[in-house]
Order: C-alpha cells, then sequence, then structure tokens
C-alpha cells in the first residue's frame, strides 16, 4: 500500500525517468511517485530511433522501457502527454500544462534535451525533419521508405551519431544520401580527425557523399516542398527531404525559471554535484539535462548518450532516498552503422589527448583505439571487437601510464596493462 504522506515527483518520461521510479521501488520506497511525461506515449528508450526501429528490423513496441501494466503495478502514476510548466521550489509544487498542481517532498528533473533547430530560411517547408521522439521516427520511417522506392534525395546537415545513422538507415531503404558538415571529418568533436576519417570511409562505401567545410543557409522548395539546398560555399544539392542533425540542447527552461543554478558554456545543462543534487536540497537531476561535477574526471560534464539515461535515473533516486550517492561511472555509448558496431568509453575530446594508439586490424574494421594524454588512456572505442569495455573502462579509471607499444600489442591482455600499470 502506498503512503501519501510523502511524494516524489519526477519530471520526463523518458529512460531515465522511468528507471529513476523502478529504481525507487526497488529500494523499498513507500510514498507516491508521480511520473509526468509530455508526451502521450509510455517511458521508451531513443537509440532504436535512430537505429533498428527506423531501419525496420525493430517492432514499435520494441522500444518501450515497461510494459504499460508495469506503472499500475508498480503504483506509479502517471501524467502523460501533460507538460510541466512551472516549477516552485519555496512551496516544492509543479504545476502542469492544465493547471494541476502537484505537491513534492522529492522532485527530479528528467527533462532530457531537444533537437537544435536549423535557423535558416525554408525550414517551415514540408520535408524537414527532426529525430527526438517516436512520432520523428515512425514519419521518418516512412520518408525513407518512399525516398528509396522513388530514388529521392535526402540531406542530411551534420554528421554526428545521429546523421550518421540516419545515413545508414536511408542507403539501407535505397535513398540518395548527402552528409553536409562544417568540420573536416565526421564525429570530428568526440573522435577527432584520426578516427573521423574511417567514418567517412564507410559510409563513401556505401552511396553517401559529404560535403565537409559548409553549412546549410537555405532551404529552396516548390509549392512548398523541398526541392534543394544550398550551403555557403555556393553549392546546390539536390533535395527531397532535410533532416536536421545538429545536436540537442538540454531542456533547462523550468529550472532556469525556477531559480536553480545552470552551467555555463556551449554544453549547459543544469548544474549538479556528484549526488546529481541542484542547488536547492530537494530537488535532482539525471540523464541528458544534468551537467554532473564529475568525481572521476575532475570537471562538469553533460554527457547526452543511452548508458546515461540508464544509470543516472536509479543513482538520482537512491540519493533522493538520502543514500550516499557519488556518480562516477565512465561516459559510454554506443552505434551501429551497416555492418561495424563499436562501443566508445571514455572522454577525450580533440585537444585533450596527445596520442591515438590503435591495437587490431583498421582496415578491417576490427579493432580497438585509445586516446592517451601523457601516456595516460583518456578513452577508448572497440569497432567490431567485443567484450572488452570493461578492462578499458579500468584502464581508464586506473589513471596511470601504460606503455604504448603493449597497448597496441593484441597479445598483451587489456588486463594486464591495468593491473600493472
Amino acid at each position: 500500500m502506498v503512503d501519501a504522506h510523502r511524494t516524489f515527483v519526477i519530471v520526463g518520461g523518458g529512460l531515465t525517468g522511468a528507471k529513476a521510479a523502478e529504481a525507487l521501488r526497488a529500494e523499498g520506497f513507500t510514498g507516491r511517485v508521480i511520473l509526468i511525461g509530455d508526451e502521450r506515449e509510455h517511458p521508451y528508450e531513443r537509440p532504436p530511433l535512430s537505429k533498428g526501429f527506423l531501419t525496420g528490423s525493430a517492432e514499435r513496441g520494441s522500444v518501450f522501457v515497461h510494459e504499460p501494466a508495469w506503472y499500475a503495478a508498480a503504483d506509479i502514476e502517471l501524467h502523460l502527454g501533460q507538460p510541466a510548466v512551472q516549477l516552485d521550489p519555496e512551496s516544492r509544487a509543479v504545476r502542469l500544462g492544465d493547471g494541476t498542481r502537484i505537491h513534492y517532498d522529492k522532485l527530479l528533473l528528467a527533462t532530457g534535451a531537444e533537437p537544435r533547430r536549423l535557423e535558416i530560411p525554408g525550414t517551415d517547408l514540408a520535408g524537414v525533419h527532426h529525430l527526438r521522439r517516436l512520432a520523428h521516427a515512425e514519419r521518418l520511417r516512412g520518408v525513407l521508405t518512399a525516398l528509396g522506392q522513388e530514388n529521392g534525395h535526402l540531406v542530411i546537415a551534420g554528421a554526428g551519431w545521429i546523421g550518421l545513422e540516419v545515413a545508414a538507415a536511408a542507403r539501407t531503404y535505397g535513398a540518395e544520401v548527402t552528409v553536409i558538415e562544417p568540420e573536416p571529418t565526421p564525429l570530428h568533436s568526440v573522435l577527432g580527425p584520426e578516427l573521423g576519417a574511417l567514418f567517412a570511409d564507410l559510409h563513401r562505401e556505401k552511396g553517401v557523399r559529404f560535403h565537409f567545410g559548409a553549412r546549410l543557409t537555405r532551404i529552396a522548395g516548390v509549392d512548398g516542398m523541398v526541392q534543394s539546398v544550398y550551403t555557403d560555399d555556393g553549392d546546390e544539392h539536390p533535395a527531397h527531404d532535410v533532416v536536421a542533425a545538429i545536436g540537442a540542447a538540454p531542456r533547462t527552461a523550468l529550472a532556469e525559471a525556477a531559480g536553480l543554478e545552470t552551467a555555463p558554456g556551449p554544453g549547459g545543462g543544469i548544474a549538479v554535484d556528484a549526488s546529481l543534487r541542484t542547488s536547492d536540497p530537494d530537488v535532482f537531476v539525471a540523464g541528458d539535462a544534468a551537467a554532473v561535477r564529475h568525481p572521476l574526471l575532475g570537471r562538469r560534464l553533460r554527457v547526452e548518450h543511452w548508458a546515461n539515461a540508464l544509470n543516472g535515473g536509479p543513482a538520482a533516486a537512491r540519493a533522493m532516498l538520502g543514500k550516499d550517492v557519488s556518480y562516477d561511472r565512465v561516459p559510454y555509448f554506443f552505434s551501429d552503422q551497416y555492418e561495424l558496431g563499436m562501443e566508445y568509453s571514455g572522454y577525450a575530446p580533440p585537444g585533450s589527448y596527445d596520442q591515438v594508439v590503435c591495437r587490431g586490424d583498421v582496415g578491417k574494421r576490427e579493432f580497438v583505439a585509445f586516446w592517451l594524454s601523457e601516456g595516460r588512456v583518456l578513452a577508448g572505442m572497440n569497432v567490431n571487437v567485443w567484450d572488452v569495455t570493461g578492462p578499458v573502462q579500468d584502464l581508464i579509471r586506473s589513471g596511470a601510464e601504460v606503455d604504448a607499444e603493449a597497448l597496441a600489442d593484441p597479445g598483451v591482455p587489456l588486463e594486464s596493462l591495468g593491473a600493472t600499470a
């Protein structure tokens, strides 16, 4: 039976919020748990939206975190299709779009992120898409199917993970694909030029055209439909549809209006400490919107990937219950593009490392890459090589110097490097 004297509210109906609600019950919390989501869908996972669901290899039902009946069985009160529009920390209350006011004893903001918009002429034309929600993916799957059948052209703005995964899906359907990216390689801000070029080669082999060093400046249309796009270097590209994949911005408006501390800089986010607590002791943040003071990395970091949502929600739930929490997980994400599967652990933006070491066969795309600074492993990426994430993360956590030659030698177990470094 639910104890109505304590109420924990979760704002955000995605993976983070659903896993936080699950963790509260698993930890024995018997108070009210209220989950608020601005979509009418039950909480679902986002990676399939640009991977299996988009390509048609996964069904719609596979994306949901729990079966709908689970929430009632776990005594989770759902407010779906109802955005939270105001947070009042002083009275500890959240107001919904329909005027409903909900009191909380502890609050978790799992508001996530939203796609950045192209701020150029022509974005109001039919055929301009974003990919963040299940409805977006359903619509885009139909678009890619039609483009493939009609030999249509898709232009993708942005060669990040979403852009490349959409490109791979589009080529699977048979669509013509052009990717426009201002950096010199795909994934430049994550992998740097050394490994970004590998993904460019992979996609070119599959028929994707790249236009690097350029930005979209205008989308042109006829009768309200996309016809072509223009870049800042004067080029024109044919297009029947355009996907904006230029990143995501944390959804911080609710927190900012309530006076909670936010993180400065382009990454932004809602500032939290290692226990995921905000500047208000009764309000916590997890998932894409959280800018965490990371104990392991020694800096404030906002991570937008699936593993952060999966693990951050339960960590925040434990902190809300007063448990000792230090959220120090190594950042992790994965991607599937054609026959290439990869996992990345760590954090090594360009400028933070001085050496890239690979073990395995890069030409066959079966290898592990490591980004090092002064001999210490900052990040590792395994490409079509499996069951090494644990040892890679152990090397990152150790913070110890490793021998580059041994690191590059597949005959030297990664576990031994971590043990003796």
